[in-house]
């Protein structure tokens, strides 16, 4: 499979039909995979809840558009904040297993995410209220 721009301008065009205007293309071979691999489109009002992955870490390469990642503490106060954007040079970050993360869009984008072990939802635990 390759990546160009009528791949990513479908994804898009998939997230910005969404309700919650984003859409992710899984890139396992199986469900079984011992890792997760996928495109996220992510349009500008999505909602990404405060949330962190206790046992992995997680890769985020954008491939377009700009967005910001931002770290929390265990209070919910923001304590980082990075711009992602590929054409000033900042083209991603690996968050710390456990940390506190979410993210905010600032034009249309398309992130590359990878983390290790096969996909497991949030539990309560790990979602914060903001």
């Amino acid at each position: 499979m390759t990546f160009d721009d009528s791949t990513l301008d479908f994804l898009s065009s998939e997230a910005q039909n969404s309700p919650r205007l984003r859409m992710n293309m899984d890139l396992r071979n199986s469900p079984e995979d011992k890792s997760q691999r996928m495109l996220n489109a992510l349009e500008v009002g999505t909602r990404m809840p405060v949330h962190r992955h206790r046992s992995t870490s997680e890769t985020q390469l954008l491939l377009r558009g700009v967005l910001d990642v931002m770290y929390y503490d265990d209070s919910g106060r923001e304590t980082q904040r990075f711009r992602l954007d590929p054409i000033n040079g900042s083209y991603g970050l690996n968050i710390p297993a456990g940390q506190w993360h979410s993210l905010e869009v600032i034009e249309p984008s398309v992130i590359f995410e990878a983390k290790d072990g096969p996909y497991v939802p949030p539990g309560e635990d790990d979602v914060l209220e903001r």
